[in-house]
């Protein structure tokens, strides 16, 4: 065994989830540089550290210490106070102050630190408050590297338990004793499990109340992920009482005391209240207030339906277009209506009735806004109306940090519109509806105003959203508000056999997948590997001439991650040939995926805080912040010595990623049906084998074939694909709005719900 004692010159890696570190020593007492590898729970630059361990001899990195056991010390001279002070340990503190502070205090400047901080103000430069501000970083420092250690011995990960020690600091040690389980409400990235986790090793009994509780808003909250906001009391006892390993009566016992707590709302339902659904309190209250709000904007217009239709005659006579009754009814409902849902399939003129009514309100002036989901979403908009469509999240000015009281899921999102600060629009249309789940619909109503009149467009028969709620048809099938399902395929739209067929696949009725097509085109192969060879000659070779664009604007989808033609496998395949390895590009390896320099990639959750910067011919045009699930860009450089990947979006959008931040993305050369909602691409191509009944549908491969503009390519056996436009089957999702808007509506007074 070996001991090392120095002082920490540089920290040349570290791992902040599992504390593996490389870090370079100064010898206290000869000088000589050392090289230290192992776990350590908290250490920075600066710091004199006693190392014990085995000395090993590195290949690249020469001889090194194998660290078993390690002290961190405080400086125990001048010289080491000086030194340790002006590291940059301390912020404010440099070199020069450093200097000053043990030159005034000497050997007894680190107890002045902690027991007399304000003594520092006594030193020309430093101000009462950062005299006391230097102190709380001493005490805090020390703090930190006591409940690291402390947590360690939990398994928690040295990243995680920074976020613990910022979120409770001293008191951690009272919470984990008193009821780990608040970790799992309070810290974004601690879940139920890995709070049992430190339960158990705590203690704590198996069957505690608040071990129960904590597993009742953990399966909620696994719902939530499934799209339902709430679930049957029967199904939740059940899952709950699996996931804990208690009897399903422990569950119900403990519902009484959730609600007294406000932490469960549980609705009766049936003609004698026999049935009972629990929500988690956020999710009722959401879908009460969604009820609320689109209520007071349903209000009834008095313009005569005369007047309108002659302003309309002027306006199809001006724009040499044609509109059939259903089309004239929905400008009339939207000119007299507070609320109007606008849906239909592909080819029915939706867009034609958008860009009407648009011009409709043009005529008097209005403030007209327009808004999408995604940022494909929102493109598509702008080219088809020639107005400009935001995001929502862009429309409503998402700032970069959570609401407080959303702290404890990581934060949903934050906008500066809300009800304090209203959008300030007299229209507001809102395009792919379908996608839109019960957390945005509640942000974007409280930014409306009651007068603006809102139209919601989306086509029902879609993939509903990948958040909770099924916002769109719940409002639908209220019976509440004005709808107008456009039905018409209109006769241009009537030559692609993509809108024709995508109808048929929604009525359920049999395609002929031999017959002669320019857009709908069907390869058969019977078997995974001759599918993929398939593909890569469509995607590289043959599509980019027919449909006119770029080998990575066409997008293969599949209804699955997993299996031989999941998006995992079929992305590490796609990516050898569509952007094969080269020294001229470099590479990171990040949780079991390979980033290439000029790789397609996705986001694959909501980040609010990321900021991206867009260009313009190379020139900065514009900031912001937020990246969201779904969005798609190209790896433009990949920094190996700075640790950084930028990643150039939609509309020149550039993000710069950490290393750390790579799980967030994933390669896009495939990627799976429900993450293409709300974008169009030239052409897809769909791979059609065996895979789970629940997976393969019919709004599966709908929703797949509308989101092709000029070609879609099926490749495998016909008889899947067939099986599919067969399998009605929908996923159940547990959604109350609908029956919030009906309360509202038979009570005629939101009032009368307690929502004042």
């Amino acid at each position: 065994m070996a001991t090392v004692k120095g002082y920490v010159e540089k920290i040349k890696y570290r791992n902040q989830d599992n504390g593996y570190t490389v870090l370079s020593v100064s010898g206290a007492e000869d000088g000589e540089e050392y090289i230290l590898v192992g776990t350590f729970s908290y250490i920075t630059e600066g710091e004199l550290i006693e190392a014990e361990g085995r000395m090993t001899e590195h290949p690249v990195y020469g001889e090194q210490l194998t660290v078993e056991a390690y002290e961190l010390k405080a400086p125990e001279d001048t010289v080491s106070m000086e030194r340790y002070l002006g590291s940059g340990a301390i912020k404010g503190v440099g070199a020069a102050l450093a200097a000053r502070i043990v030159k005034k205090f000497k050997a007894d400047t680190f107890r002045i630190m902690e027991e007399e901080p304000e003594r520092l103000a006594e030193i020309k430069g430093i101000s009462e408050k950062m005299a006391m501000a230097i102190g709380e970083q001493v005490d805090a420092k020390r703090d930190m590297r006591q409940a690291m250690m402390y947590l360690q011995n939990y398994g928690v990960s040295i990243n995680l338990a920074v976020k613990i020690y910022q979120e409770y600091g001293p008191a951690l040690y009272t919470v984990l004793e008193a009821n780990p389980y608040k970790l799992a409400d309070d810290i974004p990235g601690v879940g139920f499990k890995m709070a049992d986790e430190i339960a158990a090793k705590i203690g704590i009994v198996p069957d505690s109340d608040f071990r129960i509780k904590s597993g009742i808003l953990y399966t909620l909250l696994q719902a939530s992920a499934n799209g339902h906001t709430y679930l049957p009391q029967e199904e939740l006892a059940q899952q709950a009482a699996e996931l804990l390993q208690v009897s399903p009566d422990s569950i119900g016992g403990c519902l009484m005391d959730m609600q007294i707590d406000k932490r469960l709302v549980v609705r009766r339902t049936g003609a004698d209240g026999e049935r009972a659904n629990v929500y988690a309190a956020q999710y009722y209250y959401m879908e009460l207030n969604i009820a609320r709000m689109l209520y007071d904007l349903n209000i009834s217009g008095a313009e005569p339906e005369e007047e309108i239709r002659r302003n309309l005659a002027r306006i199809q006579a001006q724009e040499k277009i044609e509109l059939d009754e259903l089309q004239v009814q929905a400008v009339i409902k939207a000119v007299n209506s507070g609320l109007l849902v606008l849906t239909g399939g592909p080819g029915t003129g939706k867009t034609t009735t958008i860009n009407t009514i648009i011009r409709y309100f043009e005529l008097g002036d209005m403030e007209i806004l327009l808004a999408a989901p995604t940022g494909r979403a929102a493109k598509r908009m702008t080219e088809a109306t020639g107005y400009e469509a935001k995001t929502i999240h862009r429309l409503l000015e998402i700032s970069g940090m959570p609401e407080e009281n959303d702290k404890a899921r990581g934060g949903h999102m934050h906008f500066e519109r809300n009800a304090e600060h209203p959008l300030d629009a007299d229209v507001l249309i809102i395009d792919e509806m379908s996608m839109v789940d019960i957390h945005l619909m509640n942000a974007l109503l409280q930014a409306v105003n009651v007068g603006t009149r809102l139209i919601l467009v989306g086509d029902v028969d879609q993939l509903p959203s990948v958040g909770p709620g099924n916002v769109l048809r719940d409002l639908i099938e209220s019976g509440s508000f004005p709808v107008v399902k456009l039905t018409r395929i209109f006769r241009q739209a009537a030559e692609s056999d993509i809108i024709v067929n995508a109808h048929r696949i929604n009525g359920g009725e049999r395609i002929p997948l031999g017959k002669p097509s320019k857009d709908f085109l069907f390869i058969r192969r019977d078997e995974p590997n001759a599918i993929i060879n398939a593909m890569i000659t469509l995607v590289r070779e043959k599509l980019p001439r027919y449909v006119h664009a770029d080998v990575f604007d066409i997008q293969i989808m599949t209804p699955m991650r997993k299996g031989a033609l999941g998006v995992e496998r079929l992305n590490s395949i796609l990516q050898e040939f569509l952007n094969p390895p080269s020294p001229e590009k470099p590479e990171k390896e990040a949780a079991g995926c390979v980033f290439r320099l000029g790789d397609k990639v996705m986001q694959i959750k909501n980040n609010y805080q990321i900021e991206w910067t867009m260009y313009k011919n190379n020139i900065p045009a514009d900031k912001g912040a937020g990246v969201f699930n779904g969005d798609m860009g190209v790896i433009r450089e990949l920094n190996l010595f700075a640790e950084l990947l930028t990643v150039e979006f939609d509309e020149g959008k550039r993000v710069e990623y950490s290393f750390k931040q790579l799980e967030e993305l994933e390669l896009a050369y495939a990627i799976t049906i429900h993450k293409s909602q709300g974008s169009e691409y030239p052409a897809v191509v769909i791979p059609t084998y065996s895979g789970p009944r629940m997976l393969m549908t019919r709004n599966l491969i709908y929703t797949a074939v509308t989101r092709a503009r000029a070609c879609v390519c099926l490749v495998g056996l016909p008889g899947v694909f067939q099986q599919m436009v067969d399998n009605a089957l929908e996923q159940k999702r547990y959604c109350g709005l609908k029956d919030r808007i009906r309360e509202i509506a038979e009570s005629g007074d939101a009032d009368g719900l307690g929502l004042g």
